[in-house]
């Protein structure tokens, strides 16, 4: 993007009146947003939805002055900027009626043909969902997928440790900007984060720190993501909004269900309850329902000694599913006495080393 049109880009995104969803208009049917701040007012009021309100504080001054000051900063910080127009916006954001017209990026970020899902969750994640989120992505790690979340307490840095642990690209999206870090404990997570990925904003360097700032932050958390998942929630939370919004999207939500009378699994038991979220009781549930495959080189070709690969657990499996065909997770987890979740790690192991295969309908079956 040239630094002109960024400036004016900068200036139109500085209209308090003026959100993504108008901005976007404005530049679409004047051509640029430069175009928009040159055009003449009346010209302005004849496009459908716009009224003297929304434009009355357009032509401010201090809108060009502001931007001016940005471009400073996102020069001097070799800030990477990326416009909606762009072909290297993220192509899921395009879809987003209400994606930001500027994006500011820092790390190493490549979302091009791989998958990307959004982890998110409360603050005070209990041990049994710092768990099931551990797990959830070192079972993902053959299909690469980039993990996305807000780097807040909680579930958002379980998510972001987990991935940079299992070496996966993963994406903090921030409610403010570049120049700071919020909480100031996740300082020393920075470095991780952005050799194996890095952050993503819209907020100038001059935001003050807003609880609406960071609701607004969370479309760009769904927005990028095919699919958002929800480790533990409890009634009310930001978490719920970053599913609303995913769901507004179009996007697949998975939520993790717990007992009734756990205050932490409230909010994941209502979206399942609603149909807004998939119930997601095992990692497989994620690639089975999104259709992810692995690559013909990622899997190993069967061997003629099987045992010789197989521990304990994996030989239990095999030799069920010898006898009784092609079965369901849930019945193979039931008949070899192990937990779902463990099952369903075990069953993707085997079928990495080319001994079973997934089938529709969450069955497997002996190669």
């Amino acid at each position: 993007m040239k630094s002109k049109e960024l400036f004016y880009a900068l200036a139109l995104q500085h209209v308090p009146k003026i959100g993504s969803i108008t901005a976007k208009k404005l530049i679409n049917h004047c051509g640029s947003a430069e175009a928009v701040l040159k055009e003449k007012p009346q010209n302005l009021l004849k496009i459908n939805g716009i009224g003297k309100l929304v434009i009355s504080d357009l032509f401010n001054p201090e809108h060009q002055k502001a931007a001016e000051n940005e471009l400073r900063f996102i020069e001097q910080e070799r800030i990477e900027s990326q416009y909606f127009l762009d072909a290297n916006y993220p192509q899921r954001l395009t879809h987003c009626i209400d994606g930001p017209i500027v994006i500011f990026k820092t790390g190493n970020i490549k979302l091009e043909q791989q998958p990307v899902i959004s982890i998110v969750g409360t603050r005070k994640i209990t041990v049994k969902g710092i768990e099931f989120c551990e797990r959830l992505i070192e079972d993902l790690k053959p299909f690469n997928p980039i993990i996305v979340s807000g780097f807040a307490y909680g579930t958002d840095i379980t998510a972001h440790k987990a991935a940079i642990k299992n070496e996966l690209q993963t994406i903090g999206c921030l409610a403010h900007g570049l120049n700071q870090i919020y909480p100031k404990v996740h300082k020393r997570y920075m470095n991780e984060v952005e050799g194996n990925g890095g952050f993503i904003t819209d907020f100038w360097s001059d935001s003050v720190f807003d609880r609406n700032n960071f609701l607004k932050r969370n479309r760009i958390i769904a927005g990028l993501s095919e699919a958002t998942i929800v480790i533990e929630s409890a009634e009310k939370g930001g978490s719920l909004v970053t599913a609303d919004i995913a769901h507004s999207y179009n996007r697949d939500v998975f939520a993790v269900p717990g007992r009734v009378s756990d205050s932490q699994s409230v909010g994941c038991n209502n979206l399942i309850k609603f149909q807004k979220a998939h119930l997601l009781s095992s990692p497989m549930d994620i690639p089975y329902i999104l259709n992810w495959k692995l690559e013909d080189n990622q899997a190993p070709a069967v061997q003629k000694q099987l045992f010789v690969e197989l521990n304990d657990q994996e030989k239990t499996v095999y030799n069920y599913l010898k006898t009784e065909d092609k079965q369901l997770l849930d019945t193979i987890a039931l008949n070899c006495k192990m937990p779902t979740f463990k099952t369903a790690g075990i069953l993707l192991n085997m079928e990495l080393k080319g001994v079973v295969r997934p089938l529709p309908g969450k069955l497997f079956e002996i190669i």
